[in-house]
């Protein structure tokens, strides 16, 4: 069999890359060891950012749609000290998941399982000429020169020009290619799915997301995972010990204060790390996701963060492969990534360091005036230290490639980096300022699929002689958000330059052929 890429692991990650590819003409080939989707639940926030992308491949409505609780399920994060107990704080809108237009961004982020997203993702991907999936399949090795990469799946030999590893924390590929991972291990951690029919209206704490337990006896995290009273546990457990049985089920009544018959449906346990690998490459091999990188699920980062390295690594693999991308371009995908994956792994383990058992106080369960002294003091502690984890725009939308060698620098300072502060820039290497337009329809509508020059005036706009594919947009009215005549917008909504005159060599140096 012969493909132009093959991509190995159907998450997230390798299903987002055969879209990014589909969408631009390239044939691709998806195999994945197990014989599903959604083998285990993990993620459940598809956060601004990734919606972005999926408005941009044309599915975000039906993402939407696919959420078992509504799409207007408030997104509350709520702290108390058991379903039944005392209320601590709250943040409302958690990675800002309320529909509706906000002037920063296109998409609202959208509480939903991973397995869902996944569904929605692989039904996209095997629409599109080119691309195929095949369940139960496992790379077994394979070989590389410089004109391609030969594969062996299972009993099948497959010829591609790149290979994509998206095969999780546990990569094959990763191992294949050499590269190694090094980080800290922070903690070890249990979780489970289960069913406790009446669960959702036997407390008086009103809809959230998640539900922080706070409690001496069994600190914890849940919360409704799916409909039909269909929930999520997790806790931190001696070793050896796993979220199963009676023990399990004694645990989840002891934290919530619920007394109601449960049904457990799945349990699994994961090592909260940090952890990256020292090269994402080998020649014409790349690692995207959690095959290069690892950190806590604390901000929800982790599944976001592979989907956006495939649709780094996606624009530039079609470019190179339909022959206008230069021989620098894929080279930019980890010297862009990798400082990215940094920043967000530091958000992320610090946001690990303050979990419910580290929160307990005593006294914080008593009814009288100095139990509501403590758990006033410990709800003021939470809302000043957890504003980091919930209320994360300027992680999400705000990470740049300045300094990437596809980037020109026009001498402006970047803005300021900051976890919740979001400021828009159009300074080179940034995200793309967002705008709705008069007619309702967002500016990100409008761009391009390849590169986009958008025009901030009424003058004639420059003559451009390029083999790239490039969309002129003449927009006006975001002049003053974009602080020049000209910018230059690359496939993935980034600032590759801006300026009132365009440069002889802009195109080359965005496209990596100078």
């Amino acid at each position: 069999m012969e493909v132009q890429v093959l991509i190995v692991g159907a998450g997230p990650a390798g299903l987002a890359a055969a879209i990014e590819l589909g969408h631009r003409g390239v044939s691709c080939l998806v195999v994945e060891q197990h014989d599903r989707v959604g083998v285990a639940p993990r993620a459940k926030t598809t956060n601004v950012r990734t919606r972005e992308h999926l408005r941009r491949w044309g599915i975000a409505d039906k993402l939407a749609a696919a959420s078992p609780l509504g799409v207007d399920y408030p997104s509350n994060i709520v702290f108390a000290t058991r379903l039944t107990g005392f209320e601590l704080c709250r943040f409302a809108n958690a990675s800002y998941c309320a529909p509706g237009k906000n002037p920063l961004y296109s998409e609202h982020g959208q509480w939903i399982p991973q397995y869902e997203l996944e569904k929605v993702l692989k039904a996209h991907a095997e629409s599109l000429p080119g691309v195929r999936i095949q369940f139960g399949r496992r790379l077994e090795s394979f070989t590389q020169d410089a004109s391609g990469v030969r594969a062996r799946v299972g009993d099948q030999t497959i010829d591609s020009k790149y290979l994509i590893g998206a095969d999780g924390s546990r990569s094959t590929v990763r191992s294949l290619i050499g590269a190694a991972m090094s980080g800290a291990t922070l903690a070890r951690h249990c979780n489970t799915v289960f069913r406790a029919p009446g669960i959702s209206s036997a407390h008086r704490l009103g809809p959230a997301t998640m539900y922080w337990l706070v409690n001496r006896e069994a600190p914890s995290l849940t919360g409704p995972m799916d409909k039909d009273d269909i929930w999520f546990f997790g806790a931190t457990l001696p070793e050896g010990k796993k979220l199963e049985g009676e023990g399990a089920k004694q645990l989840i009544r002891q934290a919530t204060g619920v007394e109601l018959p449960i049904e457990l449906l799945s349990n699994d346990e994961w090592v909260a790390s940090r952890l990256l690998a020292d090269r994402y490459r080998d020649r014409r091999v790349f690692l995207a996701g959690d095959a290069c990188h690892v950190h806590p699920p604390f901000g929800g980062y982790g599944m976001n963060m592979g989907i956006a390295d495939a649709v780094d690594l996606g624009w530039k693999m079609a470019a190179v492969l339909q022959g206008w991308g230069g021989p620098r371009l894929l080279e930019s995908y980890e010297v862009e990534r990798r400082p990215v994956h940094e920043f967000v792994m530091d958000e992320a383990v610090a946001n690990h360091a303050l979990l419910p058992t580290h929160m307990w106080r005593a006294g914080l369960e008593d009814a009288g005036p100095a139990g509501e002294r403590v758990r006033r003091e410990l709800g003021a502690q939470i809302k000043t230290a957890k504003i980091r984890e919930f209320n994360t725009l300027g992680v999400v939308l705000g990470y740049s490639y300045s300094g990437s060698p596809l980037v020109v620098d026009d001498g402006s300072a970047p803005p300021p980096r900051h976890f919740k502060d979001y400021v828009p820039s159009a300074h080179p290497g940034c995200l793309a300022p967002h705008a709705w337009l008069a007619d309702g329809s967002s500016l990100y509508d409008h761009f391009g699929a390849g590169f986009t020059l958008l025009v901030t005036d009424d003058a004639p706009a420059p003559s451009v002689n390029t083999p790239v594919p490039l969309k002129i947009l003449r927009e006006p009215s975001v002049r003053d958000l974009y602080q020049a005549r000209l910018a230059l917008i690359r496939p993935d909504q980034h600032v590759a330059w801006r300026g009132d005159a365009l440069p002889h060599d802009v195109f080359d140096r965005a496209t990596g052929a100078s």
